[in-house]
């Protein structure tokens, strides 16, 4: 399957996305669904791979691996990775999670990563991840429309407009209903809206005694919008870093097909290409599905053990390899340009950025930036560069952790966004489309840097 033949169509299809994937559980298994829908075959981690050449993918809890190993590949052959994340800013339910008082049922839940709070407020949101039961079989869950943030009525806080100040503890305690706590169960209320196939309906319930753990978020459920004069902005959840791991899927897909995993006319065997979507990005990425922990190199190592790599050949590999750290950055906001840096001032539908720090909490360097200035001509795609302003504190992604733990050359990009860990985004139409193009452009390049 070709890429999207347009923005719109691509802008279309990542909504659809979003909407399947309201926890880092969802995106991942809809990332699986789509791949095997394409003719990707799923592995089993606890079982030998015995396949070499081909497309597969692996799921590890939030995470997705994908690859396609083309005809031809040996021991020393590269892999051109594309990394991202599936995890957003949200929070995470507490144990105990049914709680309330004056008549309210509310949630018990935790901040997860760094969301603005305030956007959150006075929304319709849901509740959304796996439930793992006692005998260790899991189910997804989506609840739809079930909770809120209630503001302070201004009447009640007649200063709020001056400054709002929100309790992580006090504040952020979300109603789901009217009663008492004690009759009211909220496990029972996810246990009911398992989910089939991924969606949130159509799964059958289970028992909600019989759940050992969950991992649970909250996930906005406003349907994704096209806005604009001219159309040209989208609004959206989850956009950090969605937008990163669908442009992923769908240029894999593509590359797959355009290539039909054989060796190119030229003779030479293209890379391996790999798409890393982690998980807990937003909270440091240590965990055995982050980018800080094995998954990747996990898979990579088995990938080369079945193409007979030694592990001398296997950094003969890794050498030879690349990694484009999609996530989404910022654009320049007009009205706080003084939080930006005054000369590179990225705009919406400026075309994807490329993400510079001096202190390495970006990856890029000198030849990882004209590999991808290289990519972008030849894919006639503009692009942008970010850098912070030099009193702003600059946040960081996956690649660093990815350079430092596999010592492969990365190159940090992304889509530009407004009001970036909203618990609604803005991004420009364009971009994410634009992404996918440079991406399936790298998933067959052996550019040597």
């Amino acid at each position: 399957m070709p890429l999207h033949s347009s923005a719109a169509e691509h802008i279309r299809d990542l909504g659809d996305y979003v909407s399947a994937s309201p926890s880092s559980f969802h995106a991942a298994h809809e990332g699986a669904r789509r791949l095997a829908e394409a003719g990707f075959t799923g592995l089993d981690e606890l079982q030998p791979w015995e396949a070499t050449a081909g497309k597969f993918y692996v799921v590890r809890d939030g995470a997705l691996i994908a690859w396609v190993t083309p005809e031809g590949a040996g021991p020393t052959t590269g892999f051109n990775i594309l990394g991202a994340h599936t995890d957003s800013p949200s929070f995470k339910l507490k144990p105990k999670p049914t709680t309330g008082r004056f008549g309210w049922l509310q949630a018990g839940v935790e901040v997860y990563g760094g969301p603005l709070l305030n956007s959150w407020l006075d929304r319709e949101l849901q509740l959304a991840g796996r439930l793992v039961m006692l005998d260790g079989t899991q189910h997804l869950t989506a609840t739809g429309p079930l909770l809120r943030f209630p503001q302070l009525a201004i009447h009640l806080d007649r200063a709020v407009n001056e400054g709002l100040t929100l309790d992580k503890q006090q504040h952020m305690n979300p109603v789901f209903g009217l009663g008492d706590p004690d009759g009211e169960d909220l496990l029972a209320v996810l246990a009911e809206r398992v989910s089939g196939g991924g969606n949130p309906v159509g799964g059958t319930p289970v028992d909600p005694a019989r759940i050992g753990g969950y991992d649970v978020v909250i996930a906005d459920t406003q349907p994704a919008a096209v806005f604009g004069v001219r159309s040209e902005f989208f609004a959206s959840g989850r956009l950090d870093n969605l937008s990163a791991t669908h442009a992923g899927i769908t240029a894999l897909i593509a590359h797959a097909d355009a290539s039909d995993g054989g060796p190119e006319a030229s003779g030479r065997t293209a890379p391996i290409a790999v798409l890393a979507a982690f998980d807990h990005e937003e909270i440091g990425s240590a965990s055995r599905s982050g980018a800080c922990g094995p998954v990747l190199e996990d898979i990579l190592v088995r990938i080369s053990d079945g193409l007979g790599a030694s592990a001398s050949q296997r950094r003969q590999a890794f050498a030879a390899s690349l990694c484009v750290s999609a996530d989404a950055g910022h654009a320049v906001h007009p009205n706080y340009a003084e939080r930006h840096d005054p000369v590179n001032r990225p705009v919406l539908n400026g075309g994807p950025l490329l993400k510079i720090n001096a202190n390495q909490r970006y990856a890029t360097d000198a030849a990882g930036a004209a590999l991808w200035a290289r990519l972008c001509g030849e894919a006639g795609v503009p692009f942008q560069e970010f850098v912070s302003n030099n009193v702003m504190p600059c946040g960081s992604t996956i690649g660093p952790l990815t350079a430092t733990r596999l010592g492969i050359r990365t190159v940090d990009v992304g889509v530009p966004l407004l009001s970036m860990h909203s618990a609604r985004e803005l991004c420009g139409v364009e971009d994410p489309h634009r992404l996918a193009r440079v991406t399936e452009l790298f998933f067959g390049t052996r550019a040597r840097i």
